[in-house]
């Protein structure tokens, strides 16, 4: 046992977020999102993992404008509330001093494809709709 890890972060999560390194990216997707397939497709590491604290172990990268990048609407769902976006930007505001202004966002199909390209594909339990974010860790300075 550790102390002052949540506990809501597995051994095998812990794992992979000690072996990323600076600008290493985690997608975390939400309960519809394909992650095991795109994990397979390019051999990233696959966590199944019902919710999520990732934020409070590792930094997020400062050498970027956006470390943090969320799935933009599709065209169909133009108008919808999203207010997961909100959450997180309010958990990324605890952690980070750029708060809101540290969430980028990219078009469907290129979040897909940024997400093959992460480190770690962690899929949660999520239930609410667009509530897949990549993550970019930082340093710890």
């Amino acid at each position: 046992m550790l102390k002052n890890i949540p506990p809501i972060l597995s051994p095998e999560l812990l794992k992979v977020l000690a072996e990323m390194g600076h600008s290493d990216r985690i997608c975390i997707g939400d309960g519809n999102f394909p992650g095991a397939r795109m994990a397979k497709a390019k051999n990233a590491i696959f966590i199944r993992a019902d919710g999520h604290g990732v934020l409070q172990v590792i930094p997020l990268d400062t050498y970027v404008e956006n470390p943090a990048m969320i799935m933009e609407v599709g065209e169909q769902d133009k108008g919808l509330e999203i207010p997961i976006w909100n959450t997180y930007k309010e958990i990324i505001a605890k952690y980070d001093d750029r708060g809101a202004a540290a969430v980028g966002q990219y078009e469907r199909f290129k979040f897909y494809d940024e997400a093959m390209d992460c480190y770690c594909i962690l899929q949660t339990g999520e239930t609410e709709i667009y509530a897949n974010i990549i993550l970019q860790k930082g340093v710890i300075k």
